[in-house]
């Protein structure tokens, strides 16, 4: 769990801190440094909604039955995949262009005003955080303690922040397209081990059927609580007695996802010049 959080949060956490560290440079090479205040002040307000709706998904559930809490954990559980599985198609398409892309949203922010200029940080970086936060819950509920997933998410962010410092100050030059081809495939496979848990979650609500009928079962073999079940459990979210119904959802996302992540742009072919 702490390696599948801490991918997490450098993968959402680098997002941001590029997104930012773009914003303030082309304010700075500007000579726009007055107008600094409002990004930041949008990015902390963004930074306290994703923390604000993570305290609230955690103190909602623990008011619920243990139903109302698996129909939650699940529901939020699938949204949270879905989040993810469009972040990283888009980050993968935007990687090569988002400076440009970002320095034409300043231009028009920076006519409207500061406030503006917040709203364009708020919205660039709240949309991060409110997916960190989403997928942190939901992949939290599926370890018995959050403290481990806690940690992971914070490492993660914190290596995040200071990639973006560098990258500010020129001192890192990374191939964005390639970094986010490769965490976004490992996020993939992640995301498919949440959402066959979220599904898991739907029938102990019994919101679903087929709890106990499982498509294998070596928990005898593979202990959950050993050392190869608790990497498999906190890396991938495997579980060793899963239902069918568990594998066939993981199966029908991680199949077409992957293969479209990996080889839909590839196969694109060019658009003929027009004459």
């Amino acid at each position: 769990m702490l390696l599948a959080n801490f991918l997490i949060g450098l993968r959402e956490g680098l997002e941001a801190a590029l997104i930012v560290s773009i914003l303030v440079a082309y304010l700075v090479k500007t000579d726009r440094r007055d107008r600094l205040p409002a990004i930041w002040l949008g990015v902390g307000a963004a930074v306290a909604l994703a923390l604000m709706v993570g305290a609230v998904l955690q103190f909602t559930s623990r008011a619920m039955t243990f139903e109302q809490q698996e129909l939650l954990g699940g529901t939020l559980s699938i949204v949270a995949v879905a989040f993810v599985t469009w972040m990283v198609f888009w980050m993968r398409r935007a990687a090569r262009g988002l400076k440009g892309e970002l320095h034409g949203r300043l231009d028009h922010a920076m006519d409207l005003g500061p406030l503006a200029l917040a709203v364009v940080a708020f919205l660039a970086v709240g949309r991060e955080g409110l997916e960190t936060s989403l997928f942190f819950w939901a992949a939290a509920q599926t370890s018995s303690s959050t403290v481990v997933p806690l940690i992971g998410i914070l490492l993660g962010l914190a290596v995040a922040a200071v990639l973006g410092v560098l990258f500010y100050l020129g001192a890192l030059r990374i191939n964005l397209s390639r970094f986010f081809t490769i965490t976004g495939a490992l996020l993939i496979v992640v995301a498919a081990g949440v959402l066959a848990y979220g599904f898991h979650d739907l029938q102990e609500a019994d919101f679903l059927p087929g709890l106990y009928n499982l498509a294998f079962d070596i928990s005898g073999t593979l202990r959950p609580d050993g050392w190869l079940g608790t990497l498999l459990k906190g890396t991938i979210n495997f579980q060793p007695n899963p239902t069918w119904l568990q594998v066939i959802v993981w199966l029908a996302y991680i199949v077409p996802v992957m293969a479209l992540f990996l080889f839909g742009a590839r196969t694109k072919k060019p658009q003929p010049a027009s004459t």
